[in-house]
């Protein structure tokens, strides 16, 4: 089978990986791809919201299954388009995706079917939004509506800061004209679940948990992510069984009373409080960078499960028993404004896996092309060990402009 991956970061890397370990594919192609990816897979100079080339090109090539990294192709309509002309692709429509792209679509949907998540009221005026932050305890949680690549979170400790974030979101449209969802404040450690779904059919994953903060200790801004791991000792058998039986069951059965049944991975970014555990978020897609560990612990073949979900038949999920933990190597700057250009050397002494974030080609060389550039995984027996192999690789990987966090997984060192 020839299989076509959208998408050119860190997570679609980790899927072209997953795909070259199954014998039943015979070529992957990623659009646009990355310089790492181009190691396992041919690269297409086709943007993720390019949906109708995606498509053509689908089409041309006779690829038997198309997976789709990215939120922004979903948003885009990619799968409708593909389904439309008879191909087979793996990702929820357009209307199914809007669980991820509309934060006050989900909110709504799980107020309707009692799923537990915190509070909530939406806002489209500056002025109202403000009068009701002002009128509440802080930290306040403010959350704009539609896709921001993972940056359209704001908790704000201060009115100032608050106020800052409302005019970003609401007065100068930093991410788009929108709305703004606040939120109670709810305290905890997070967790992803990330689900495959087709229709009312959930099979569960590893757990994974992911580090927000740039740097050690949990300081600075809110990245896209800056290491995760996996398992969690933290989360127990039980919290397991009720996130699955409370809440993803249940949202994966509200999608389709809704009509728009999900198809692909359903990520659940969950909470675990002292009154229970409870949704911050979902997601339509894998997630950046838990699928990173979350995939090199599947012992089944991936090609067998993409196919399932699309074609809304039964499956079974094995998986190893390892851990893995991985770090982000990250332009200095990110999130904020960095450089790119910068020479990365020393790829070829490392032990693990480096999954490829944002990097390309220059001539015989590989150079920095992202905020986030490279994820590094360690494996082993424990957490302790993975953490000790992933950090003995990043420092055999040489660059002048990327900085790390030396503490990912610390939340189950100290549990």
């Amino acid at each position: 089978m020839k299989v076509l991956v959208i998408g050119g970061g860190g997570r679609e890397h980790a899927i072209v990986d997953a795909l070259s370990r199954s014998p039943q594919v015979e070529k992957i192609f990623c659009a646009p791809g990355n310089a790492g990816i181009a190691r396992q897979a041919e690269c297409v100079a086709i943007r993720e919201t390019e949906v109708e080339r995606l498509r053509d090109f689908a089409a041309a090539e006779g690829i038997g299954l198309t997976v789709v990294g990215p939120e922004v192709a979903l948003a885009a309509g990619v799968v409708d388009c593909f389904k439309a002309a008879g191909l087979r692709i793996f990702g929820p429509t357009k209307a199914a995706a809007r669980i991820e792209s509309s934060k006050e679509f989900a909110k709504e949907l799980m107020a309707k079917y009692e799923i537990p998540t915190a509070g909530f009221r939406a806002f489209t005026e500056y002025a109202a939004a403000r009068d009701y932050v002002a009128g509440r305890p802080f930290p306040a949680v403010l959350k704009y509506d539609g896709l921001a690549a993972g940056k359209g979170v704001v908790i704000a400790q201060t009115m100032e800061e608050a106020d800052s974030a409302l005019k970003d979101m609401l007065l100068d449209d930093k991410f788009g004209e929108g709305k703004v969802v606040v939120e109670d404040y709810l305290e905890g450690p997070e967790f992803s679940f990330m689900c495959f779904v087709s229709g009312h059919r959930v099979w569960p994953m590893v757990l994974a948990q992911d580090h927000k903060r740039a740097y050690d200790g949990d300081k600075g801004p809110n990245t896209g992510g800056m290491g995760a791991y996996s398992p969690l000792p933290f989360i127990t058998a039980e919290d397991e069984r009720f996130a699955l039986e409370r809440i993803l069951q249940p949202v994966a059965d509200a999608m389709v009373a809704e009509g728009c049944p999900f198809e692909g991975v359903l990520y659940g970014g969950l909470m675990k409080t002292a009154q229970g555990i409870k949704v911050i978020e979902f997601n339509a897609r894998f997630g950046d960078p838990e699928t990173e560990v979350v995939l090199p612990r599947l012992k089944s073949d991936i090609v067998d499960i993409f196919c399932a979900v699309a074609e809304g038949r039964d499956t079974q999920l094995e998986w190893h028993d390892f851990a893995a933990l991985g770090i982000v190597l990250a332009s200095k700057g990110y999130p904020g404004s960095y450089e790119k250009g910068y020479e990365i050397t020393g790829l070829e002494n490392v032990e693990g896996t480096v999954y490829h974030m944002g990097t390309k080609a220059d001539g015989d060389r590989i150079v920095t092309a992202g905020g986030r550039v490279l994820f590094v995984v360690g494996t082993g027996r424990d957490l302790a060990e993975a953490r000790a192999a992933a950090l003995r690789d990043v420092e055999r990987i040489g660059c002048d402009n990327l900085f790390h966090r030396t503490d990912i997984g610390h939340w189950a060192f100290e549990k």
